[in-house]
């Protein structure tokens, strides 16, 4: 009984996400975008420092698409978007679950700025949709989706709320804990907010920036102090992305974390992908925002504990 009342209690939630992924899945089709599936499990993930794969009988389950999908752009593909689940092993809390649903897209000779303004134009379409343009509210604090939004360089927004320049200065562990700690709950207030140009070293799939080399074409999407996108402008030398997983992989392995192997199939693709660029978005975390919930268990029908 108390898991049928809960299950009830959820549908507003329910009918909510329902509106939302419908919308989602209308804006791309409407920009002639290709849906696709991917595979839900991979012999090879992507290896990056932070984030554990899920064993599955010999293979992973699927961290991102990502690699798979880019290896369709290098196959012709133009415009492509999937919302599939992904899977990280050991993330659990507000913010985070094991298994969650991730909305990726890329388009074919393009750069990081032309999904700056796919977020702009898909939050505004979502949130006009579910009629969530006005009146919305997270934490008791007033968001708009229909304003200017915010744009900072991670220069920029180290030295104003961290006070220092994580270009200028190697130091991985000491930016991941001030992103997290000083610079995150800034952004995204009432409006949302465009992080952008990061240092090269965290940025292991980005491609450099011509005009300076110690910072990578990559962007994020804050909103309410929430992560909810992740996006660049492609790396596609294959020389340089097998140089950059070898570095990635060395870091696992001196933290202790399994090593993966390398993705050959995806490495070979690059020989053949031509400009372009991707981005990531968190569903669940979208759906959080836009339906005031606090904690990722109440926009799922089944988080971790009931499933």
């Amino acid at each position: 009984m108390a898991e049928r009342t809960m299950l009830a209690g959820k549908r507003p939630f329910l009918e909510l996400r329902s509106a939302a992924l419908q919308a989602i899945r209308a804006f791309f089709l409407d920009d002639d975008f290709i849906e696709i599936q991917t595979p839900l499990r991979t012999p090879a993930p992507a290896p990056e420092p932070h984030i554990d794969a899920v064993p599955a009988d010999g293979w992973f389950l699927s961290t991102s698409p990502e690699l798979y999908m880019k290896r369709l752009l290098a196959s012709g593909y133009e415009r492509i978007f999937q919302m599939a689940p992904a899977f990280r092993k050991g993330e659990r809390g507000r913010l985070h679950h094991p298994e969650f649903i991730m909305l990726e897209w890329y388009r074919l000779e393009s750069d990081y700025h032309a999904l700056m303004k796919d977020c702009h134009n898909l939050l505004r379409h979502v949130c006009a949709a579910i009629d969530r343009c006005a009146n919305l509210h997270y934490n008791n604090r007033p968001l708009r989706v229909d304003t200017d939004w915010q744009h900072y360089s991670v220069r920029e927004a180290f030295l104003r709320f961290a006070g220092w320049d994580p270009a200028a200065s190697h130091e991985p562990d000491r930016f991941d804990v001030d992103l997290v700690d000083k610079v995150e709950p800034q952004l995204g207030f009432p409006q949302p907010c465009i992080l952008y140009d990061y240092p090269i070293y965290q940025a292991a799939l980005a491609r450099s920036k011509p005009n300076d080399p110690t910072v990578a074409e990559r962007f994020e999407l804050y909103w309410a102090g929430i992560e909810l996108a992740n996006g660049f402008s492609e790396l596609v030398d294959a020389r340089e992305q097998r140089r950059r997983f070898l570095q990635s992989m060395e870091q696992r392995r001196c933290a202790g974390h399994p090593v993966y192997p390398l993705p050959e199939r995806f490495l070979k693709s690059l020989e053949f992908l031509p400009p372009c660029a991707g981005v990531a978005l968190g569903v669940d975390r979208l759906i959080m925002l836009l339906s005031g919930a606090d904690h990722l268990d109440h926009v799922v029908a089944f988080p971790p504990e009931l499933a």
